[in-house]
């Protein structure tokens, strides 16, 4: 079978699988003029065809200030296949990349700092021409690549998604030759005899990302079953099994724990309890409890008693510090000391995790002299939140 039309299918498998591509879509695509960005360009507009979804894309490339830039080649490309390139002028980004490395120590350019950069460009022009999806050319071996990385460098389970939204700028990013191997794109790049640009990045391919492609590399030719089986893991929520549900953070030695959200049933038992404890137990209007932004924001957890959910708190960061919030314990497992030994325990995190930092919630006038006894201090004049007399209270670490 023809490499195209393998990445073809993989691309009609992504769509289905994860939901990307509606009628109606107006897709900028990100083409930087490697081999990704250029094979994702063809595809989509094949795409286009034989899709049945009706919808348009756009090419943009970015001018980051690189040097011996020059977009003829790319114009003459996106021409043949009858799109017009749009180059944004981001001159910027080398200047600001050039002053982090110096600033950092760094031995080549932050590739991070690049990164939100471009998305940031990239998002500025989709917005200013009325496109409410970009689609990136990240392919199967770079979401392992990443996996790879965040669990060396950063102890976190973690890859790209396939398609992320963006609530402030409502734009979803989309990746639509997720499914794709990078030697597939490279042989459709031979077979469809398409144009290839030299990336002018001082940083190419002498990254960290180059030296986990080569370990990765190493592994795929001893074990040629782990390309398909890495790729197929990230999907496989059945058999997801790893210890974060398993995590109760010990309070005291009676059973009293914290437990991080992390669940189906844990979400459930949170807002089971939610419901108890403010709507039933304080009248607060589910408009207030419930805001969607806050939730995806907040880390939320359970308070447990011999693993029996009886309470919840989250916080999440804002520009103030980092607010405390949906803090209640049941009313039968009330006057035991449960609230305030969780309580100062979820404070102590806080801190410990972020020192130096600010803590800081709107606190329930009747109860400030239990928050008091962990340190807080109460600012400004009391207030009405959801028809409850409230007052501010903060803490420096």
């Amino acid at each position: 079978m023809k490499a195209i039309r393998e990445v073809l299918a993989a691309v009609r498998r992504a769509d289905q699988t994860y939901n990307l591509i509606n009628h109606g879509d107006k897709i900028v695509i990100g083409l930087s003029g490697g081999k990704d960005s250029v094979v994702l360009t063809y595809v989509l507009h094949l795409y286009q065809k034989f899709s049945h979804t009706d919808f348009e894309i756009q090419p943009v490339t970015l001018d980051l200030g690189f040097d011996d830039f020059d977009p003829t080649g790319l114009k003459n490309f996106c021409a043949s296949l009858g799109l017009n390139l749009i180059v944004t002028d981001s001159k910027e980004v080398y200047q600001i990349l050039l002053k982090q490395k110096e600033a950092q120590n760094l031995q080549h350019l932050p590739c991070s700092i690049c990164s939100r950069m471009k998305k940031a460009a990239i998002n500025k022009v989709a917005n200013e021409s009325g496109f409410n999806k970009v689609a990136f050319a990240h392919h199967s071996d770079d979401a392992i690549e990443t996996l790879v990385m965040n669990a060396i460098y950063g102890s976190r389970i973690a890859t790209f998604s396939p398609k992320m939204h963006l609530e402030r700028a409502n734009i979803d990013f989309i990746r639509p030759l997720l499914l794709c191997h990078e030697k597939q794109i490279q042989q459709v790049i031979k077979e469809e005899n398409l144009p290839v640009f030299e990336s002018h990045c001082p940083a190419d391919k002498t990254t960290t990302r180059e030296d986990i492609k080569n370990l990765l590399s190493s592994i795929y030719k001893q074990y040629p079953e782990a390309k398909e089986n890495f790729v197929s893991m990230l999907s496989n929520y059945e058999q997801l099994d790893i210890w974060t549900d398993e995590i109760y953070l010990k309070i005291d030695q009676e059973g009293l724990c914290l437990k991080p959200v992390v669940s189906a049933m844990d979400a459930w038992s949170m807002v089971d309890l939610r419901h108890k404890i403010f709507r039933i137990g304080q009248n607060v209007p589910y408009e207030i409890d419930e805001v969607y932004e806050e939730e995806i924001e907040a880390k939320s957890y359970l308070i447990t008693l011999n693993e029996l959910p009886i309470g919840t708190i989250r916080y999440r960061k804002t520009e103030q510090g980092y607010k405390i919030e949906r803090f209640g314990i049941l009313e039968e497992y009330r006057g035991k000391g449960y609230g305030f030994k969780s309580f100062k325990f979820f404070v102590d995190m806080i801190a410990a995790k972020y020192n130096p930092c600010t803590i800081y919630f709107h606190a329930q006038t009747y109860i400030i002299d239990l928050y008091k006894k962990v340190g807080f201090v109460e600012k400004g004049e009391e207030f009405l939140e959801a028809g409850i007399k409230h007052v501010l209270m903060t803490k420096d670490f």
